[in-house]
Protein backbone atom coordinates (compact mmCIF):
# COMPACT_ATOMS: atom_id res chain seq x y z
CA UNK A 1 0.00 0.00 0.00
CA UNK A 2 1.19 3.51 -0.85
CA UNK A 3 1.06 6.42 1.59
CA UNK A 4 -0.91 9.43 0.38
CA UNK A 5 -0.07 13.04 1.20
CA UNK A 6 -1.54 16.44 0.47
CA UNK A 7 0.84 18.63 -1.52
CA UNK A 8 -1.55 21.42 -2.45
CA UNK A 9 -5.00 22.70 -1.53
CA UNK A 10 -7.07 25.75 -2.33
CA UNK A 11 -10.64 26.91 -1.75
CA UNK A 12 -13.10 29.48 -3.04
CA UNK A 13 -15.64 30.32 -0.33
CA UNK A 14 -18.16 32.93 0.67
CA UNK A 15 -15.79 33.98 3.47
CA UNK A 16 -12.78 34.42 1.20
CA UNK A 17 -10.28 32.24 -0.59
CA UNK A 18 -7.19 32.70 1.58
CA UNK A 19 -6.99 30.78 4.85
CA UNK A 20 -6.03 33.97 6.71
CA UNK A 21 -9.27 35.66 5.61
CA UNK A 22 -11.38 32.58 6.23
CA UNK A 23 -9.90 32.00 9.67
CA UNK A 24 -10.42 35.65 10.58
CA UNK A 25 -14.12 35.32 9.78
CA UNK A 26 -14.33 32.17 11.90
CA UNK A 27 -12.74 33.95 14.85
CA UNK A 28 -15.17 36.84 14.43
CA UNK A 29 -18.01 34.30 14.52
CA UNK A 30 -19.29 35.83 11.28
CA UNK A 31 -21.35 33.85 8.80
CA UNK A 32 -21.88 34.55 5.10
CA UNK A 33 -25.65 34.03 4.98
CA UNK A 34 -27.70 36.69 3.21
CA UNK A 35 -31.32 37.31 2.34
CA UNK A 36 -31.95 36.70 -1.37
CA UNK A 37 -34.57 39.19 -2.66
CA UNK A 38 -33.80 38.03 -6.22
CA UNK A 39 -35.64 34.83 -5.34
CA UNK A 40 -38.90 36.62 -4.56
CA UNK A 41 -40.20 35.84 -8.05
CA UNK A 42 -40.51 32.15 -7.17
CA UNK A 43 -44.05 31.69 -5.95
CA UNK A 44 -44.35 29.28 -3.04
CA UNK A 45 -40.66 29.24 -2.12
CA UNK A 46 -40.38 29.67 1.64
CA UNK A 47 -36.59 29.90 1.99
CA UNK A 48 -35.05 33.20 0.86
CA UNK A 49 -31.58 32.65 2.33
CA UNK A 50 -28.22 31.65 0.88
CA UNK A 51 -24.47 32.09 1.35
CA UNK A 52 -23.23 33.30 -2.06
CA UNK A 53 -19.63 33.78 -3.19
CA UNK A 54 -19.85 37.41 -4.24
CA UNK A 55 -16.24 38.10 -5.23
CA UNK A 56 -15.54 35.39 -7.80
CA UNK A 57 -15.19 36.20 -11.50
CA UNK A 58 -13.55 34.50 -14.46
CA UNK A 59 -9.78 34.98 -14.16
CA UNK A 60 -8.52 37.47 -16.72
CA UNK A 61 -5.83 35.10 -18.00
CA UNK A 62 -8.37 32.42 -18.94
CA UNK A 63 -8.89 32.63 -22.69
CA UNK A 64 -12.39 32.48 -24.18
CA UNK A 65 -11.66 29.24 -26.04
CA UNK A 66 -10.56 27.61 -22.77
CA UNK A 67 -13.76 28.44 -20.90
CA UNK A 68 -16.53 28.26 -23.48
CA UNK A 69 -17.58 24.84 -22.19
CA UNK A 70 -17.57 26.05 -18.57
CA UNK A 71 -20.35 27.33 -16.40
CA UNK A 72 -19.68 28.94 -13.01
CA UNK A 73 -19.21 25.62 -11.22
CA UNK A 74 -16.46 24.54 -13.62
CA UNK A 75 -14.80 27.95 -13.51
CA UNK A 76 -14.58 27.86 -9.72
CA UNK A 77 -13.31 24.28 -9.77
CA UNK A 78 -10.68 25.15 -12.37
CA UNK A 79 -9.44 28.23 -10.51
CA UNK A 80 -9.23 26.38 -7.19
CA UNK A 81 -7.36 23.57 -8.95
CA UNK A 82 -4.94 25.99 -10.59
CA UNK A 83 -3.93 27.48 -7.25
CA UNK A 84 -3.63 24.09 -5.56
CA UNK A 85 -1.52 22.72 -8.41
CA UNK A 86 0.74 25.75 -8.27
CA UNK A 87 1.24 25.27 -4.53
CA UNK A 88 2.08 21.60 -5.08
CA UNK A 89 4.61 22.37 -7.79
CA UNK A 90 2.78 20.15 -10.28
CA UNK A 91 1.39 22.89 -12.51
CA UNK A 92 4.40 22.80 -14.86
CA UNK A 93 5.54 19.26 -14.00
CA UNK A 94 5.40 16.38 -16.48
CA UNK A 95 3.54 14.25 -13.93
CA UNK A 96 0.44 16.37 -14.46
CA UNK A 97 0.11 15.53 -18.15
CA UNK A 98 1.82 12.17 -18.72
CA UNK A 99 -1.00 9.99 -17.38
CA UNK A 100 0.37 9.67 -13.84
CA UNK A 101 -2.19 12.18 -12.55
CA UNK A 102 -5.94 11.66 -12.53
CA UNK A 103 -8.90 13.59 -11.22
CA UNK A 104 -11.71 12.72 -8.80
CA UNK A 105 -14.08 15.63 -8.47
CA UNK A 106 -17.76 16.25 -7.97
CA UNK A 107 -20.74 18.55 -7.74
CA UNK A 108 -24.40 17.92 -7.06
CA UNK A 109 -25.20 19.07 -10.54
CA UNK A 110 -23.60 21.06 -13.30
CA UNK A 111 -24.45 24.66 -14.13
CA UNK A 112 -28.21 25.04 -14.13
CA UNK A 113 -28.54 27.99 -16.50
CA UNK A 114 -28.54 25.90 -19.71
CA UNK A 115 -31.38 23.77 -18.35
CA UNK A 116 -33.71 26.70 -19.06
CA UNK A 117 -33.03 26.47 -22.78
CA UNK A 118 -33.81 22.76 -22.88
CA UNK A 119 -36.94 23.31 -20.80
CA UNK A 120 -38.13 25.97 -23.21
CA UNK A 121 -37.39 23.66 -26.13
CA UNK A 122 -39.53 20.92 -24.59
CA UNK A 123 -42.36 23.37 -23.90
CA UNK A 124 -42.30 25.34 -27.15
CA UNK A 125 -40.53 23.09 -29.65
CA UNK A 126 -38.02 25.88 -30.31
CA UNK A 127 -34.23 25.34 -30.20
CA UNK A 128 -33.50 28.99 -29.37
CA UNK A 129 -30.87 29.20 -26.64
CA UNK A 130 -29.59 25.64 -27.03
CA UNK A 131 -25.93 25.79 -28.05
CA UNK A 132 -23.08 23.38 -28.70
CA UNK A 133 -21.87 23.84 -25.11
CA UNK A 134 -25.21 23.84 -23.26
CA UNK A 135 -25.06 20.19 -22.28
CA UNK A 136 -21.33 20.32 -21.47
CA UNK A 137 -21.97 23.09 -18.95
CA UNK A 138 -24.93 21.37 -17.29
CA UNK A 139 -23.80 17.72 -17.24
CA UNK A 140 -23.08 16.14 -13.87
CA UNK A 141 -19.40 15.61 -14.69
CA UNK A 142 -18.79 19.09 -16.09
CA UNK A 143 -16.37 20.08 -13.29
CA UNK A 144 -13.91 17.15 -13.49
CA UNK A 145 -14.02 17.03 -17.28
CA UNK A 146 -13.39 20.75 -17.68
CA UNK A 147 -10.63 20.77 -15.07
CA UNK A 148 -9.03 17.77 -16.75
CA UNK A 149 -9.09 19.31 -20.21
CA UNK A 150 -7.86 22.70 -18.96
CA UNK A 151 -4.74 21.16 -17.40
CA UNK A 152 -4.31 18.30 -19.94
CA UNK A 153 -4.76 15.64 -17.27
CA UNK A 154 -4.61 12.21 -18.92
CA UNK A 155 -5.11 9.84 -16.00
CA UNK A 156 -8.40 8.41 -14.76
CA UNK A 157 -11.45 10.67 -14.34
CA UNK A 158 -13.72 9.79 -11.44
CA UNK A 159 -16.97 11.73 -11.34
CA UNK A 160 -18.49 11.98 -7.88
CA UNK A 161 -21.88 13.59 -8.37
CA UNK A 162 -23.41 12.42 -5.09
CA UNK A 163 -25.02 15.53 -3.61
CA UNK A 164 -23.54 16.35 -0.19
CA UNK A 165 -20.74 13.75 -0.44
CA UNK A 166 -19.53 14.77 -3.90
CA UNK A 167 -16.44 16.50 -2.52
CA UNK A 168 -15.65 13.95 0.18
CA UNK A 169 -16.03 11.03 -2.23
CA UNK A 170 -13.76 12.90 -4.63
CA UNK A 171 -11.09 13.05 -1.93
CA UNK A 172 -11.68 9.48 -0.79
CA UNK A 173 -11.60 7.90 -4.23
CA UNK A 174 -8.51 9.93 -5.15
CA UNK A 175 -6.82 8.68 -1.98
CA UNK A 176 -7.68 5.09 -2.89
CA UNK A 177 -6.45 5.50 -6.47
CA UNK A 178 -3.02 6.46 -5.15
CA UNK A 179 -3.02 4.09 -2.17
CA UNK A 180 -3.57 1.10 -4.45
CA UNK A 181 -0.97 2.23 -6.96
CA UNK A 182 -3.24 3.24 -9.82
CA UNK A 183 -2.02 6.86 -10.00
CA UNK A 184 0.94 8.86 -8.72
CA UNK A 185 -1.14 11.96 -8.08
CA UNK A 186 -4.77 13.06 -8.13
CA UNK A 187 -6.60 16.35 -8.37
CA UNK A 188 -9.51 15.95 -5.98
CA UNK A 189 -12.40 17.89 -4.48
CA UNK A 190 -15.77 19.39 -5.23
CA UNK A 191 -17.62 22.50 -6.33
CA UNK A 192 -21.12 23.92 -6.42
CA UNK A 193 -22.70 27.04 -7.86
CA UNK A 194 -25.64 28.67 -6.15
CA UNK A 195 -29.04 28.20 -7.74
CA UNK A 196 -32.57 28.77 -6.50
CA UNK A 197 -33.48 25.29 -7.75
CA UNK A 198 -31.24 23.80 -5.07
CA UNK A 199 -32.99 25.79 -2.37
CA UNK A 200 -36.31 24.61 -3.80
CA UNK A 201 -35.26 20.95 -3.55
CA UNK A 202 -34.81 21.20 0.21
CA UNK A 203 -37.72 23.60 0.60
CA UNK A 204 -40.11 20.94 -0.69
CA UNK A 205 -38.78 18.62 2.02
CA UNK A 206 -39.36 21.27 4.72
CA UNK A 207 -35.62 21.15 5.37
CA UNK A 208 -34.67 24.79 4.76
CA UNK A 209 -34.35 27.58 7.28
CA UNK A 210 -36.97 30.29 6.88
CA UNK A 211 -35.40 32.86 9.21
CA UNK A 212 -35.39 35.21 6.23
CA UNK A 213 -35.30 38.36 8.37
CA UNK A 214 -32.33 37.27 10.49
CA UNK A 215 -29.75 35.64 8.20
CA UNK A 216 -26.97 36.08 10.75
CA UNK A 217 -28.81 33.76 13.15
CA UNK A 218 -29.09 30.74 10.88
CA UNK A 219 -28.36 27.91 10.24
CA UNK A 220 -28.15 26.53 13.78
CA UNK A 221 -26.58 23.04 13.70
CA UNK A 222 -27.39 20.88 16.73
CA UNK A 223 -29.42 23.68 18.34
CA UNK A 224 -32.85 22.88 19.72
CA UNK A 225 -34.27 25.85 17.77
CA UNK A 226 -32.74 24.96 14.41
CA UNK A 227 -35.21 25.16 11.54
CA UNK A 228 -33.25 23.81 8.59
CA UNK A 229 -30.31 24.33 6.29
CA UNK A 230 -29.17 27.25 4.13
CA UNK A 231 -27.74 26.72 0.64
CA UNK A 232 -24.22 27.95 -0.16
CA UNK A 233 -21.64 27.67 -2.94
CA UNK A 234 -17.91 27.41 -3.54
CA UNK A 235 -15.13 25.10 -4.63
CA UNK A 236 -12.14 23.35 -3.12
CA UNK A 237 -9.32 21.32 -4.63
CA UNK A 238 -6.71 19.09 -3.01
CA UNK A 239 -3.66 17.76 -4.79
CA UNK A 240 -3.00 14.28 -3.41
CA UNK A 241 0.24 12.50 -4.16
CA UNK A 242 2.07 9.27 -3.42
CA UNK A 243 4.51 10.01 -0.60
CA UNK A 244 7.75 8.88 -2.21
CA UNK A 245 6.89 10.66 -5.45
CA UNK A 246 6.22 13.87 -3.53
CA UNK A 247 9.48 13.55 -1.58
CA UNK A 248 11.50 12.85 -4.72
CA UNK A 249 10.50 16.12 -6.30
CA UNK A 250 10.73 18.15 -3.09
CA UNK A 251 7.02 18.92 -2.91
CA UNK A 252 5.52 20.67 0.11
CA UNK A 253 3.66 18.18 2.31
CA UNK A 254 0.70 19.69 4.12
CA UNK A 255 -0.88 16.60 5.68
CA UNK A 256 -1.32 12.88 5.17
CA UNK A 257 -4.60 11.21 4.25
CA UNK A 258 -4.78 8.07 6.37
CA UNK A 259 -8.41 6.96 6.48
CA UNK A 260 -11.53 6.80 4.35
CA UNK A 261 -14.83 5.09 5.02
CA UNK A 262 -17.77 5.05 2.64
CA UNK A 263 -21.03 3.09 2.54
CA UNK A 264 -24.75 3.52 1.93
CA UNK A 265 -27.84 3.07 4.06
CA UNK A 266 -29.78 1.10 1.48
CA UNK A 267 -33.01 2.11 3.22
CA UNK A 268 -34.38 5.52 2.23
CA UNK A 269 -33.42 8.21 -0.26
CA UNK A 270 -33.77 11.21 2.08
CA UNK A 271 -34.02 9.84 5.65
CA UNK A 272 -30.60 9.27 7.29
CA UNK A 273 -29.73 6.06 9.11
CA UNK A 274 -27.50 6.51 12.14
CA UNK A 275 -26.36 2.88 12.16
CA UNK A 276 -24.73 3.09 8.73
CA UNK A 277 -23.21 6.51 9.48
CA UNK A 278 -21.64 4.84 12.49
CA UNK A 279 -20.22 2.05 10.34
CA UNK A 280 -18.70 4.52 7.85
CA UNK A 281 -16.96 6.36 10.70
CA UNK A 282 -15.69 3.06 12.11
CA UNK A 283 -14.43 2.06 8.64
CA UNK A 284 -12.28 5.19 8.39
CA UNK A 285 -10.79 4.51 11.84
CA UNK A 286 -9.95 0.96 10.80
CA UNK A 287 -8.51 2.11 7.48
CA UNK A 288 -6.27 4.59 9.29
CA UNK A 289 -5.01 1.91 11.66
CA UNK A 290 -5.66 4.06 14.71
CA UNK A 291 -8.05 4.05 17.65
CA UNK A 292 -11.00 6.37 18.32
CA UNK A 293 -8.91 7.88 21.12
CA UNK A 294 -6.47 9.31 18.54
CA UNK A 295 -9.06 11.57 16.88
CA UNK A 296 -8.74 15.04 18.38
CA UNK A 297 -11.44 16.87 16.44
CA UNK A 298 -14.45 16.03 14.28
CA UNK A 299 -15.66 18.32 11.52
CA UNK A 300 -19.37 17.51 11.47
CA UNK A 301 -21.66 17.42 8.48
CA UNK A 302 -24.01 19.38 10.75
CA UNK A 303 -26.67 20.61 8.33
CA UNK A 304 -29.10 21.91 10.99
CA UNK A 305 -31.88 19.60 9.84
CA UNK A 306 -34.12 17.99 12.43
CA UNK A 307 -33.29 14.33 11.81
CA UNK A 308 -29.85 14.68 10.28
CA UNK A 309 -28.19 16.31 13.29
CA UNK A 310 -29.63 13.75 15.68
CA UNK A 311 -28.61 10.75 13.58
CA UNK A 312 -25.11 12.08 12.95
CA UNK A 313 -24.43 13.02 16.56
CA UNK A 314 -25.38 9.58 17.86
CA UNK A 315 -23.36 7.81 15.18
CA UNK A 316 -20.31 9.93 16.06
CA UNK A 317 -20.71 9.37 19.80
CA UNK A 318 -21.08 5.62 19.47
CA UNK A 319 -17.76 5.30 17.64
CA UNK A 320 -15.67 8.10 19.13
CA UNK A 321 -17.20 8.98 22.46
CA UNK A 322 -17.37 12.59 23.65
CA UNK A 323 -15.11 14.24 21.05
CA UNK A 324 -14.72 17.96 20.23
CA UNK A 325 -16.95 18.67 17.24
CA UNK A 326 -18.21 21.66 15.26
CA UNK A 327 -20.03 22.44 12.02
CA UNK A 328 -18.72 24.94 9.47
CA UNK A 329 -22.13 25.04 7.82
CA UNK A 330 -23.08 27.54 10.51
CA UNK A 331 -20.76 29.94 8.62
CA UNK A 332 -21.00 28.89 4.95
CA UNK A 333 -24.37 27.24 4.74
CA UNK A 334 -24.53 23.93 2.92
CA UNK A 335 -22.23 24.11 -0.08
CA UNK A 336 -23.52 20.72 -1.30
CA UNK A 337 -21.00 19.22 -3.73
CA UNK A 338 -18.23 21.43 -2.36
CA UNK A 339 -18.78 20.92 1.37
CA UNK A 340 -16.78 17.72 1.80
CA UNK A 341 -13.68 19.32 0.31
CA UNK A 342 -14.06 22.81 1.83
CA UNK A 343 -14.66 21.39 5.29
CA UNK A 344 -11.66 19.05 4.99
CA UNK A 345 -9.52 22.01 3.89
CA UNK A 346 -10.61 23.94 6.96
CA UNK A 347 -10.05 20.96 9.28
CA UNK A 348 -6.47 20.50 8.04
CA UNK A 349 -5.74 24.21 8.41
CA UNK A 350 -7.24 24.33 11.89
CA UNK A 351 -5.09 21.33 12.86
CA UNK A 352 -2.02 23.28 11.73
CA UNK A 353 -3.11 26.37 13.70
CA UNK A 354 -4.06 24.45 16.83
CA UNK A 355 -7.35 26.34 17.02
CA UNK A 356 -10.76 24.96 16.06
CA UNK A 357 -13.79 27.04 15.20
CA UNK A 358 -17.00 26.89 17.20
CA UNK A 359 -20.41 26.17 15.78
CA UNK A 360 -22.05 29.59 15.79
CA UNK A 361 -25.72 30.04 16.64
CA UNK A 362 -25.49 26.95 18.84
CA UNK A 363 -27.05 28.43 21.98
CA UNK A 364 -29.04 25.49 23.33
CA UNK A 365 -27.95 21.97 22.41
CA UNK A 366 -30.86 19.78 21.37
CA UNK A 367 -31.32 17.18 24.14
CA UNK A 368 -32.12 14.63 21.41
CA UNK A 369 -28.57 14.99 20.08
CA UNK A 370 -25.80 12.87 21.59
CA UNK A 371 -23.59 14.19 24.39
CA UNK A 372 -20.65 15.23 22.23
CA UNK A 373 -18.19 17.99 23.15
CA UNK A 374 -19.79 20.71 21.01
CA UNK A 375 -17.32 23.56 20.48
CA UNK A 376 -19.03 26.91 21.11
CA UNK A 377 -18.04 30.36 22.32
CA UNK A 378 -14.63 31.53 21.10
CA UNK A 379 -13.53 28.19 19.72
CA UNK A 380 -11.01 25.79 21.18
CA UNK A 381 -7.24 25.48 21.25
CA UNK A 382 -6.35 21.84 20.67
CA UNK A 383 -3.12 20.02 19.87
CA UNK A 384 -3.95 16.92 17.86
CA UNK A 385 -2.32 14.82 15.17
CA UNK A 386 -5.60 13.52 13.69
CA UNK A 387 -8.75 15.23 12.48
CA UNK A 388 -11.86 13.62 11.02
CA UNK A 389 -14.26 15.16 8.50
CA UNK A 390 -17.66 13.51 7.97
CA UNK A 391 -20.32 14.03 5.31
CA UNK A 392 -23.67 12.37 4.58
CA UNK A 393 -25.84 12.68 1.47
CA UNK A 394 -29.16 11.95 -0.19
CA UNK A 395 -29.41 8.29 -1.06
CA UNK A 396 -27.94 7.40 2.31
CA UNK A 397 -24.35 7.89 1.15
CA UNK A 398 -21.98 8.18 4.11
CA UNK A 399 -18.33 9.26 4.11
CA UNK A 400 -15.63 9.76 6.72
CA UNK A 401 -12.11 11.07 6.07
CA UNK A 402 -9.14 11.19 8.45
CA UNK A 403 -6.14 13.49 8.01
CA UNK A 404 -2.89 13.24 9.97
CA UNK A 405 -0.49 16.03 10.80
CA UNK A 406 2.61 15.64 8.66
CA UNK A 407 5.73 14.74 10.56
CA UNK A 408 8.77 13.97 8.43
CA UNK A 409 9.99 10.63 9.75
Amino acid sequence: MKRVVVTGMSAITALGDQWTDFSHALKQRRNAVKTMPQWDYVEGLNAKLAAPVTHFAKPAHYKRKQVRSMGRVSLMATRASEIALRQSGLLEHETLTNGDTGIAYGSSTGSTGPIKAFGQMMNTGQMSGVTATSYIQMMAHTAPVNVGVFFSIKGRVITTSSACTSGSQGLGYAYEAIKFGRQKAMVAGGAEELCVTEAAVFDTLYATSVKNDSPELTPRPFDVDRDGLVIGEGACTFVLEELEHAKARGAPILAEVVGFGCNSDGVHVTQPTSEMMQKAIAMSIEDAGITPYDIGYVNAHGTATAKGDVAESHATFKVLGRKPISSLKSYLGHTLGACGAIEAWAAVNMMHDGWFAPTINLDNIDPDCAALDYITGDGRELNTDYVMSNNFAFGGINTSLIFKRWKDA
